[in-house]
């Protein structure tokens, strides 16, 4: 540890941790006038949010009023409770009650921005007070540009979700590349990506029209900028400073050197949790992982160290993290090495996913959590880690397959890396992955019945509004299901894999740290995912971990100003 003396400095306030939940607890201490110093272990900022989809999942926005949603708080509660069960503490309650105002603080006095999506069902539609559109909200896209040399500070996506050296792609963008001579809206859209990337090439190291989480985490950058808040970079958290029984400053460690930080405040841990280490993942989940898609530097640092300074973790959630099926990319430069299937793929007609035994195990559309807790039911009884996802020629062409887009001629490379499984016959495409034949030939017989009915009697994929979202509109009679009939055939492993964590260290809705006993630890808060999930391992839509993690990194901030 660092000598009292040895480089000391005094802040008001501390974060440690630059991604959505530390930025924005940052950002909120220095619009309420406090002198905050802003630490992240790595030599750049974003942490997971800059690689993730950037939805937030709030109730009663002016943005979804603005664009026609009605909902209610006592909606979302009964959509929440008949997910999660009865509330633990007051958190998810505030959190309702209190979101709308945080994401009308931040449009007011920053660069963070939000538009409504004109639809994006909640998971589990046919809960109670489920909601087809108006809770989920989208950043704003970027010009990256507007950073200056700063946007080199900023992480960027996986390069599984980038393309052309480094241009990131939305959802609306998969169309026109992919057949940019579908129409002439299409081809001027693609020109025009195209063209952007290319001047884009010239200056900087990838794309600046940013999207997603890498417009949020880039907004938030912007006005951390604006109020001149120091980021130190490669500055790691190595231990809390307790005098008596309060959380006084940090020890950080950076370029081999340590420096004491006293924080008159508080000290705001947001280091991300521990979804990016498999080692600390598998600690908590079976059977072990290999594979994660969250940022690297999110090992459970925050955890670890505030338990040695008697910090409480809440363990008890139904799932330990939040879940999604991969496969695995090692072989793309830049990668994370997992491409999450997210549900561009599994949703459109004409592709199920099997286990050892050749059998379907789940609705194929269903979240990407749901779908990984239905690998591990299956894998119970029948290896089904790794599951396939089969689909023939035609879907591939059509859609895409992973990090295939769709469009592709040919996939030489992706088989010979063993990415993609290919084959002639079903029989012959059993036969390389190691499953069942005579169960594989019946399950693709049974889903081109259900393809001609338009009704999956085994596991009702397209019977419902969040997996029809995710089809394809103009497939019928089942946007979700089609024949897989057209040779050669196709195959492509999954593995089980996580977003981030959901178990983390006990709080109040204040961000306060709580003991064994369920006492605040004086000076000591936690956000993002350092914080103890509120809807405690369960995924009941699109946002429901960003969105905590600025609403309680700006509950977190306005305590520590005095301001709760």
């Amino acid at each position: 540890m660092a000598s009292p003396d040895q480089d000391a400095l005094t802040v008001d306030a501390l974060v440690v941790g630059a991604g959505a939940g530390g930025m924005t607890a940052a950002l909120t201490c220095a619009l309420e006038g406090l002198d905050v110093l802003l630490c992240e272990k790595s030599a750049q900022v974003g942490g997971t949010t800059a690689t993730s989809a950037g939805t937030i999942w709030v109730i009663g926005t002016r943005q979804a009023r603005e664009a026609g949603f009605t909902d209610t708080t006592d909606d979302a509660r009964r959509y929440l409770d008949a997910i999660i069960g009865p509330a633990t503490d007051n958190r998810r309650d505030i959190y309702l009650e209190t979101g709308k105002d945080v994401v009308e603080y931040l449009e007011r006095r920053s660069e963070v921005k939000f538009s409504a999506y004109t639809r994006h069902p909640d998971y589990l539609v046919n809960r109670p007070g489920a909601t087809l559109a108006g809770r989920a909200l989208a950043p704003l896209p970027f010009d990256g540009r507007l950073l200056g040399n700063d946007f080199k500070l900023l992480r960027p996506p996986i390069g599984e979700f980038m393309a052309l050296g480094g241009m990131m792609i939305g959802r609306d963008d998969i169309e026109p590349l992919a057949r940019p001579f579908g129409s002439i809206a299409s081809l001027r859209k693609a020109v025009s990506l195209v063209w952007r990337q290319a001047r884009d090439r010239l200056r900087h190291r990838r794309g600046t029209r940013l999207l997603m989480g890498n417009a949020l985490a880039a907004r938030l950058l912007m006005s951390l900028k604006a109020q001149r808040v120091p980021i130190r970079l490669n500055a790691a958290l190595q231990e809390l400073i307790v005098e008596d029984g309060r959380v006084t400053g940090a020890v950080i460690g950076s370029n081999g050197r340590q420096q004491r930080v006293t924080a008159r405040r508080g000290v705001i841990l947001a280091t991300g949790g521990f979804g990016g280490s498999t080692v600390r993942l598998n600690d908590h989940v079976t059977p072990p992982l290999a594979d994660a898609v969250a940022f690297a530097g999110a090992a459970g640092d925050g955890m670890r160290i505030a338990r040695a300074a008697g910090a409480a973790v809440e363990d008890d959630h139904e799932q330990p993290v939040f879940w999604t099926p991969v496969s695995r990319t090692a072989w793309l430069k830049g990668g994370r090495g997992a491409y999450p299937h997210l549900a561009l793929d599994r949703s459109k007609p004409g592709l199920i996913a099997v286990n050892a035994a050749g059998r379907r195990f789940v609705d194929e559309a269903v979240s990407y959590h749901d779908f990984v807790l239905g690998m591990h039911r299956s894998h119970a009884s029948v290896p089904t880690i790794p599951a396939w996802l089969v689909c023939d020629a035609g879907f591939l062409h059509k859609y895409g397959l992973g990090r295939i887009p769709p469009n592709r001629e040919s996939f030489g490379r992706m088989i010979r890396n063993g990415y993609l499984v290919e084959a002639k016959t079903a029989e012959a495409l059993a036969k390389a992955i190691g499953v069942d034949a005579a169960g594989l030939n019946e399950e693709i017989a049974r889903n081109n019945r259900y393809a001609a009915t338009g009704e999956d009697l085994d596991f009702g994929k397209g019977s419902t509004e969040f997996d029809r979202n995710n089809g394809d509109p103009k497939h019928g009679p089942n946007p979700c299901i089609g024949p897989i009939a057209t040779p050669p055939y196709y195959a492509m492993a999954v593995y089980p894999s996580t977003l981030g964590s959901s178990i983390g260290l006990k709080a109040d809705a204040d961000g306060r740290v709580l003991d064994g006993n369920g006492a605040p630890i004086p000076g000591l808060y936690a956000c993002g995912n350092d914080m103890a999930s509120i809807m405690r391992g369960t995924y009941p839509g699109p946002g429901i971990t960003l969105g905590p993690a600025l609403v309680f990194a700006w509950r977190a901030a306005m305590a520590v100003a005095g301001k709760d």
